[in-house]
């Protein structure tokens, strides 16, 4: 029975891949099957190579079976078990019960880190598996917590330690502490907008998304980059959410509970955003969940990715299909934008006059549709401060990151407790019909929720999102019901100012 186990990746899902391997008489050549791509094909002259740096010398004809063959196998997390399969049908070491093995394999027998560490180590608890990785894996694959796995340099050490010679210690299970995140800006350094600190205050506390609109120079990019700093830490979740998508698209461990902040260039293409590609990897909306996806310039992106965006938004996850098959992938996002009000940036400004043609005009409004803005739950103006304003040092003792930070974890956790039995964490997760019969609605709200429905003509989404947000406004209060003061504030962010300029 063959006990060498690999792994490889669909999603965040490992998949496992039984290695099997024949040595056969006659000239020396190597040859893998089973649905290989050109990372797992070329570990031949890795492998061989390690191998024989390791002191086991390969002869005759060696093929190399990765099962089950319709599944594709890619990356080079496969060269680890593949040397160890060919070292145990060659004798060199035996494996006494089925163990999980991944790595990239240097020529000189040392061991890389590779992606996907984390899900091998789901997989590997899940099945009660003993896991092998390099010793450059082994910090984040601490954090799952109740896996045995062991980290080694090298394969020379590895061996060593599956004859009995030498023993390689057992990764410790290890647990990231609740330090509070440096933000960066602070608002205490933002002089001014009090509007827009009190929008950001109340996207952090639900959960909601945000748009921005303001002169060039108003302070725009600065507030959305300060939207990390009043977010609440991960939970313990949450953590291994990120920490999962993290290490399927391979990118470098953190060790913090400090929420992720990813920045789109207007540049990005519908796949850098959305994930895909051959291997199936997960896009900047994923990379971003449970955390802040920042488009400047939103206008300025083609129109594809922007309408790309209406589902995850509304779903929470994003399904990526291509011919290879689909992964879904969580997209748990709160999305801030930024834009200008017009091509030349003036529109509305109080120094400078626009100097955009109607056409000009028309043309930009049209980049952002209808759609996408009703799935922005708060539309913000962002004015440009006067010079008066600028050389101030009133706000000098302007409110931090830190207290508005205190307030949004009092009313996420307000939330969590009142949305617990439905398993939500945050008021925008709350589908339409738990809304109605669950948001505490005064008596009197509704007959204003009718008369601003007609006035301002919400649609059934947009009704909804005006109560997500009330529903927030009063947990920031702490008020147990929902009044006509948060109803007011709520609408006052899709039709405010913000809007009227872009509809001028």
């Amino acid at each position: 029975m063959n006990n060498v186990c690999g792994l490889t990746l669909r999603g965040i899902n490992g998949v496992p891949v039984e290695v099997e391997v024949d040595i056969s008489g006659g000239l020396f050549a190597i040859s893998v099957v089973g649905l290989a791509d050109t990372a797992v094909r070329e570990a031949r002259e890795r492998v061989r190579a390690a191998l024989r740096a390791t002191g086991v010398n390969l002869r005759g004809r060696v093929s190399i079976n990765l099962a089950p063959a319709d599944i594709p196998k890619e990356g080079a997390l496969l060269d680890l078990p593949i040397a160890v399969s060919l070292a145990s049908a060659a004798g060199y070491i035996k494996l006494p019960r089925k163990t999980l093995f991944i790595g990239e394999l240097a020529l000189d027998g040392r061991l890389r880190a590779v992606r996907g560490a984390v899900p091998a180590a789901f997989f590997a608890k899940e099945n009660n598996m003993e896991l092998f990785v390099p010793a450059d894996n082994a910090e984040e694959v601490s954090l799952v917590e109740g896996v045995r796995a062991y980290a080694a340099s090298s394969l020379q050490e590895l061996f060593r330690h599956l004859r009995g010679e030498k023993t390689v210690e057992q990764v410790p299970v290890r647990t990231i502490g609740d330090i509070p995140p440096h933000a960066d800006p602070d608002f205490a350094d933002i002089k001014g907008q009090s509007f827009a600190k009190r929008a950001l205050e109340i996207a952090a506390a639900g959960h909601h998304n945000i748009l921005l609109i303001g002169s060039p120079g108003s302070g725009k990019t600065m507030l959305a980059r300060a939207l990390r700093g009043i977010l609440p830490p991960l939970s313990d979740d949450e953590l291994m959410e990120v920490i999962l998508l993290r290490s399927t698209a391979g990118l470098p461990f953190e060790l913090s509970r400090e929420r992720p902040f990813r920045s789109v260039h207007h540049t990005a293409s519908t796949a850098a955003i959305c994930g895909g590609g051959a291997s199936l990897r997960p896009g900047e909306i994923s990379l971003a969940s449970r955390g802040v996806l920042f488009f400047d310039e939103f206008p300025e992106f083609q129109r594809d990715v922007t309408e790309a965006l209406r589902q995850p938004l509304e779903d929470g996850c994003i399904t990526v299909s291509r011919a290879s098959g689909s992964v879904v992938y969580p997209a748990k996002v709160l999305m801030a934008a930024a834009c200008n009000p017009c091509p030349c940036g003036y529109a509305g400004d109080s120094e400078r006059q626009c100097s955009c043609p109607p056409a000009a005009l028309e043309r930009y409004r049209r980049k952002l549709s209808g759609p996408i803005l009703d799935r922005i739950d708060l539309h913000v103006a962002v004015p440009r401060l006067l010079p008066e304003e600028l050389v101030s040092m009133k706000d000098m003792q302007a409110e931090k990151s830190e207290s508005v930070r205190n307030r949004v974890i009092q009313a996420r956790k307000i939330q969590q407790k009142r949305w617990a039995p439905f398993s939500f964490h945050c008021n925008s997760e709350i589908p339409e019909k738990f809304l109605l019969k669950n948001a505490s609605l005064k008596t009197e709200v509704r007959k204003f929720l009718l008369e601003s429905v007609k006035e301002i003509k919400l649609s059934g989404r947009g009704l909804a999102r005006v109560l997500r947000v009330s529903r927030t406004i009063a947990d920031l209060e702490g008020a147990a019901q929902i009044g006509i003061s948060h109803v007011a504030e709520a609408i006052s962010y899709r039709e405010g100012e913000a809007l009227s300029w872009m509809n001028a």
